[in-house]
């Protein structure tokens, strides 16, 4: 769900809503960022533009990835989701896939060919 501002949050999340997103926040926190590192903004913008360029996908792990760390793989893995909760590349929770686990990574989006 989402909701203007912060203090509405609880209300949401009372509502039944797993995930909150507060669109003033956020939209500040890119304003600011874009005073000082603003291809940091065009990178974002990017990974949230689902269509082009790169993208922020999840999927599941493969049999032969269990066992072994995500920095190993050739995917650049942002985190690990194991039981419905996400541990984030540099947790311990991370350090070694486990079956069953989810990988949140970036992807490379192919545009649709032109006509």
């Amino acid at each position: 769900a989402a909701v203007r501002e912060a203090e509405n949050v609880h209300l949401l999340r009372q509502s039944g809503a797993d995930t909150v997103v507060v669109s003033s926040e956020t939209a500040g926190r890119l304003l600011g960022m874009a005073t000082h590192t603003p291809s940091v903004v065009e990178m974002v913008e990017d990974l949230t533009t689902p269509e082009t360029g790169l993208a922020i996908a999840e999927r599941d792990v493969e049999p032969g990835e269990v066992g072994g760390s995500p920095r190993h793989l050739s995917d650049i893995v942002l985190g690990v989701v194991r039981n419905k909760k996400l541990y984030r590349i540099d947790a311990a929770e991370a350090d070694a896939i486990e079956a069953g686990d989810r990988l949140l990574y970036v992807r490379k989006v192919t545009p649709p060919p032109e006509q």
